[in-house]
């Protein structure tokens, strides 16, 4: 049945239309065939809608060489996860791989929207969500599950947050990203929306995430706001100092604060700003490790960043910041008196923490993001040891 079921997906999946101008799409689908690959031709045409831009045209896009070896069911979860990537060609087409879920699944007048949320890029919303994840699990109560309520309103707040903090992002930065090449594409860089479609979709996003923090307690909910604050002015930030990063990590982190008072209605400044430091060191971890991306650009535009400031000497740096956040993250363990599994697991993510900074790439774009990325994976090993800890305390 389950078979069955996937075939259908398949299916539809392969049935999806593209409008006219004949391109191959290359496909291996281990549902019907043995064979390496099957190919399907589709008709690409411009998009006039609304916006008045022609839409984004694909061309050969080939997933054989990456789910060959995948399950049926790995197949559609690769389909449906798969992330678009920033960089186009100077036309504006979509380069191969670069198709995501958005493009598959949405009508085309919503496209630029969940494209200016970066709904099909998920990483900020994990690096958001996990110092919240972390204060709630350290929250609970010895021997017991973290509350699984809160964690699914934080999982909401911290993609609508998330959201509303990209497109605050891209109108303030509107001149600036259509001369960098990885933003140039950008909705509202490109014209795909004006500056008052994206403001008016900004109030939506900002009322959604008011109701979320609704739900919290009156502690919460005036804290909670006073992140908007960090959230407006952060994007100005690269305008004016080399630590914009340091910024974002303020911002990123401010959940470490609202997860512990949203469950306990107030704060334990001997828990929770030690956390708190860790994730600042963190987000300086791993955005300066992104901002090498842009240190061309950035140069020519005369927007600064901490790759920028620390330059040959990144490494260093980013070590130093490291050896803190793991240092941070052990402190407010030990006075949240948590059990002896969170040190193993922490243990862990310091290996993963070394492998980031020692194997980093720093000339290479395609390695900083890989680096960028993996970052999700030292917030979930912190997470499991902080749930192993409390459940074993």
């Amino acid at each position: 049945m389950a078979s069955a079921l996937i075939s259908r997906v398949s299916r539809r999946f392969l049935k999806f239309s593209l409008p006219s101008q004949c391109s191959s799409i290359t496909i291996f689908n281990p549902l019907i065939s043995t064979q390496p690959s099957i190919k399907l031709y589709h008709n690409l045409n411009t998009f006039s809608g609304p916006f008045k831009q022609s839409h984004p045209q694909f061309s050969n896009f080939e997933f054989c060489k990456n789910v060959r070896s995948l399950s049926n069911f790995q197949f559609v979860v690769h389909i449906s996860t798969s992330t678009s990537k920033e960089n186009k060609n100077q036309s504006g087409s979509v380069s191969r791989g670069d198709i995501s879920w958005i493009d598959l699944y949405l009508p085309q007048q919503v496209q630029p929207y969940a494209r200016l949320a970066r709904l099909d890029r998920p990483i900020g919303t994990w690096l958001l969500l996990w110092p919240c994840m972390w204060s709630i699990t350290l929250a609970a109560a010895p021997g017991h599950l973290p509350d699984l309520k809160m964690l699914a309103l934080f999982g909401f707040g911290a993609l609508l947050l998330r959201g509303a903090g990209c497109t605050i992002n891209d109108l303030l930065d509107r001149d600036i990203d259509t001369m960098v090449e990885r933003t140039k594409s950008r909705p509202v860089a490109s014209g795909l929306l004006t500056p008052f479609q994206g403001l008016s979709f900004l109030g939506f996003q900002l009322l959604l995430g008011l109701g979320i923090l609704l739900q919290l307690n009156n502690y919460s909910r005036v804290l909670g706001a006073s992140s908007l604050l960090l959230v407006f002015s952060y994007p100005l930030m690269k305008r004016f100092t080399f630590w914009p990063q340091a910024f974002l990590g303020l911002t990123f982190n401010w959940g470490a604060l609202l997860g512990w008072s949203a469950i306990k209605g107030s704060l334990d400044p001997a828990i929770v700003l030690p956390l708190y430091a860790s994730g600042v060191c963190w987000t300086l971890v791993y955005d300066t490790i992104y901002a090498h991306q842009d240190k061309e650009d950035d140069l020519k535009v005369g927007v600064k960043s901490t790759a920028l400031r620390f330059g040959d000497s990144t490494k260093e740096w980013i070590t130093g910041f490291g050896i803190a956040c793991l240092g941070n993250l052990a402190l407010s363990g030990f006075n949240a008196e948590i059990g002896w599994p969170y040190y193993a697991f922490l243990a862990a993510a310091s290996g993963q923490l070394c492998w980031q900074i020692l194997t980093v790439d720093l000339s290479s774009r395609a390695d900083c993001n890989k680096k960028f990325v993996s970052n999700k994976w030292f917030g979930a090993i912190i997470f499991g040891g902080i749930l192993a800890g409390r459940l074993s305390s």
